[in-house]
């Protein structure tokens, strides 16, 4: 269903006393204060504030000589992102005309939506034709999106598309998730099913600008995601928030999220401006980098790496200088076998006749597994296969840490010959394990494992690479190691110093990385 409001010319009507974005704020801030947050959820609304839906606005390039536009504002909610770009056309000269379409289908905001949309027309001071659709975005489209029969042969096209898209999860068999097989895998999001749409309704060389969280950068999850993105677009512009918890305006909101600037081309810039601010309303106070775009989006898995200085480009310089995975020297990151609490009836307090160890990142001290440390449930009586594994040599490294302790990587040196009486152990699934693909790993190849993930180097990239404080197997099984040989020499020099300190892995990485 399509809703639209009658054009008219600016003279008509009286210019407001007030700013149209202040004006509009103030009404969605009544909105907010009187809708329930478990019902502003149902639809995964966080509102954009002022500064912010400004900046946003600011960030696209308006060709000169420029009359007529097209803007596209899918979710607009209440109205403050379309507003702060019409606000910023109006200070344009070459822009004449400007016709606007806005999604909504949260029954509750569309009159708010309408009421505000109609201020800011009788409020522009050039003609300007404004469409709200109150259908789903995403379904309402598929047809197009995928080429399929049925599908509009000449489907609307937009110069501008500017967003702050639905955070919410949904069921992998969704109807929105179904619709967009070529981008969802897994566990989706709306806000990513609603930038991949956003992108296909741009007209080529046209940009987009949304807010979203930060989580498609990296991760399975994504992966599909992000290879028709920047396949599609390329990044032009990234703007990062220090403080996660002040980005939206009266909400309770920790995921960290970033700002996007995409251009739709299939030519690759050669630079990504990447600017980063404290909070939603310090944009005066930006530091700002310009990143060469090879180093920002890398690999085939197109990952996106987040940096903020030059200390962490030149982190990424050095460590992309080897052009090798764990994969491709046999050896690979794995989730811990057993979730303790979907397995109560075999876990065990004590040793037992046919009991197993059952590691648990407690279990990793300054660098090494220690077992037993009189832990619950640190064994398990079991026959399942899925719960065993071979009892070799690892390196365990932790999946879950603080978000304010040092370290993100946070690894330790099992031994099998520390525990001969064991054939088989068992690991928790809140612990990764490295392990030899084909064969046991060397003990001098998993102390120079030890080496690379106890350095400095291997854990800034890592929080380069993932904002959050989890250490995923995906991401580690892409990340640039050394060759094997490389390994194995570091291993044996460790072994040699007995140091396992962070410093002294530093040490032996640098004659390595340079």
């Amino acid at each position: 269903m399509s809703l639209f409001l009658m054009v008219f010319p600016h003279w008509i009507f009286m210019e407001m006393k007030v700013n149209m974005l202040d004006y509009i704020i103030e009404r969605t801030n009544k909105y907010i204060d009187s809708m329930p947050k478990k019902e502003r959820k149902k639809y995964g609304q966080f509102f954009t504030s002022k500064e912010t839906a400004r900046f946003m606005a600011g960030l696209y390039t308006i060709p000169e000589n420029l009359s007529k536009v097209r803007i596209l504002d899918a979710g607009a909610g209440s109205g403050i992102l379309s507003c702060a770009l019409l606000e910023r056309l109006e200070q344009i000269d070459s822009v004449q005309t400007v016709e606007l379409t806005c999604y909504e289908n949260d029954n509750k905001i569309i009159d708010l939506l309408k009421e505000n949309l109609q201020a800011c027309q009788r409020n522009f001071k050039k003609k300007i034709q404004i469409k709200i659709i109150t259908d789903n975005y995403i379904t309402s489209q598929y047809l197009d999106f995928n080429h399929m029969i049925g599908a509009n042969s000449n489907p609307q096209k937009f110069d501008f598309v500017i967003g702050n898209p639905p955070y919410k999860k949904i069921s992998k068999d969704a109807p929105e998730a179904t619709a967009m097989p070529q981008v969802c895998y897994g566990a989706p999001n709306l806000y990513f099913i609603f930038a991949a749409m956003a992108l296909y309704n741009l007209t080529d060389d046209g940009e987009m600008v949304y807010i979203i969280p930060r989580s498609w950068t990296s991760g399975a999850y994504f992966k599909r995601f992000r290879q028709y993105f920047l396949t599609e677009g390329k990044l032009e512009h990234i703007h990062l928030f220090v403080s996660r918890n002040k980005v939206f305006d009266k909400e309770d909101v920790l995921q960290e999220t970033i700002i996007i600037k995409v251009e739709k081309t299939d030519k690759t810039p050669e630079k990504v401006m990447i600017t980063s601010s404290q909070s939603n309303n310090d944009f005066d106070n930006m530091t700002s980098l310009t990143v060469p775009y090879s180093l920002v989006v890398s690999g085939n898995d197109y990952y996106v790496y987040l940096v903020t200085n030059e200390k962490e480009v030149c982190v990424l310089e050095r460590l992309h200088k080897f052009d090798k995975t764990l994969p491709d020297i046999g050896l690979k990151m794995k989730t811990g076998l057993t979730v303790d609490f979907r397995n109560r009836e075999i876990l065990r307090d004590a040793a037992e006749e046919g009991a197993i160890p059952l590691f648990y990142s407690q279990h990793i001290k300054h660098g090494e597994v220690k077992f037993p440390i009189q832990k619950e449930h640190e064994y398990v009586v079991t026959d399942q296969k899925g719960l065993m594994q071979e009892n070799r040599n690892y390196l365990f490294v932790k999946r879950f840490t603080a978000k304010e302790e040092r370290r993100r990587l946070q690894c330790g040196v099992y031994l099998s010959k520390k525990y001969p009486q064991y054939k088989k152990i068992s690991t928790q699934n809140k612990i990764n394990f490295i392990d030899g693909l084909i064969t046991e790993m060397s003990e001098c190849l998993v102390y120079g494992l030890y080496v690379i993930f106890n350095s400095t180097l291997y854990d800034e990239y890592y929080r380069i690479l993932n904002g959050s404080t989890q250490v995923n197997s995906t991401e580690i099984n892409a990340m640039p190691v050394p060759d094997l040989e490389s390994i194995q020499e570091m291993g044996r020099k460790l072994m040699n110093s007995k140091d396992m300190s962070e410093n002294n892995c530093n040490v032996i990485l640098e004659g390595y990385c340079g």
